[in-house]
């Protein structure tokens, strides 16, 4: 990140909100433009830890394409608290816009909180650059989990529609979580049924357009079995309810090497991005 700072041109701490936290960072390739798809990254941190000030290290790979890289901050949830989600275990482009979404993190953040900002980040992207390419929204970890959530968004009563051209459960390592008792500092247990996308897809009020917005679920190699086991389950569901998925099982790597790995130019979900956003073979 303080690369790409020093590297890049950049726009920092852009407010998208009035709350605390909801801010952003947008890094721009040598030729930007208003016409360029924009690829937004949510991060990760068990929804209590983790910021947009680390997050940008995708910057280099994706600007050197000719994407804009935006880092979104959030609220977090306090650190030691069993957070209330089950299965969490072992630890651009011609043009295109990296958009690394924060969200408000816990002592101060819930789920449904935290929802609401990515929402609000994406409808604040949309305006701010109205004429984009396409926004393909990305989330690693915790940020999986709030990037499927935006498969619920109803965006005509929220009066803008972002321009979503493909959803990465995919920097998303394990699928969204399932639900089970939460603790307080992330809201009340209903909470965490509401905020598991996988329960409510058929119930969506739009699916993606066309084969223009695919949903991507990736997992590790050496993820979790629980890792593995939802991630399953997620792109079956989104199968089922008529979401054109796929799913990626990339090799020789775990729970954090995939996105440490995002630095490079030449790994494979750096390539899976590129390819998507570009639509190249």
């Amino acid at each position: 990140t303080r690369r790409a700072r020093a590297a890049r041109r950049s726009l920092l701490d852009v407010p998208y909100g009035a709350g605390e936290g909801e801010t952003l960072d947008v890094y721009f390739p040598e030729a930007a433009s208003e016409a360029l798809p924009l690829f937004v990254f949510l991060h990760g941190g068990y929804w209590q830890s983790g910021s947009k000030d680390e997050s940008a290290y995708m910057a280099d790979p994706l600007t050197l394409r000719g994407a804009a890289v935006v880092v979104v901050g959030y609220t977090l949830a306090p650190k030691g608290k069993a957070v209330a989600l089950q299965g969490w275990g072992r630890g651009a482009l011609r043009g295109a816009a990296v958009v690394v979404v924060g969200y408000t993190l816990a002592p101060k953040g819930t789920l449904d909180q935290m929802a609401d900002q990515v929402a609000r980040s994406l409808a604040f992207l949309q305006k701010r650059f109205p004429c984009n390419e396409g926004m393909y929204l990305c989330g690693h970890s915790a940020g999986a989990q709030l990037a499927a959530m935006m498969l619920l968004v109803n965006w005509t009563e929220r009066g803008v529609t972002p321009n979503l051209k493909g959803f990465r459960g995919a920097c998303s390592l394990p699928s969204p979580p399932l639900p089970s008792p939460t603790g307080p500092e992330l809201g009340p247990a209903e909470a965490a049924l509401r905020n598991s996308p996988q329960w409510h897809l058929e119930e969506a009020s739009a699916k993606p357009r066309g084969p223009a917005c695919p949903v991507l679920v990736i997992v590790g190699q050496h993820d979790s079995p629980e890792f593995h086991r939802q991630s399953r389950e997620f792109y079956q569901t989104l199968c089922g309810a008529g979401w054109r998925a796929s799913y990626e099982d990339l090799q020789d790597v775990d729970h954090f090497e995939m996105v440490w790995k995002l630095t490079q130019q030449d790994s494979a979900l750096t390539q899976i991005i590129l390819k998507t956003i570009f639509q190249e073979s």
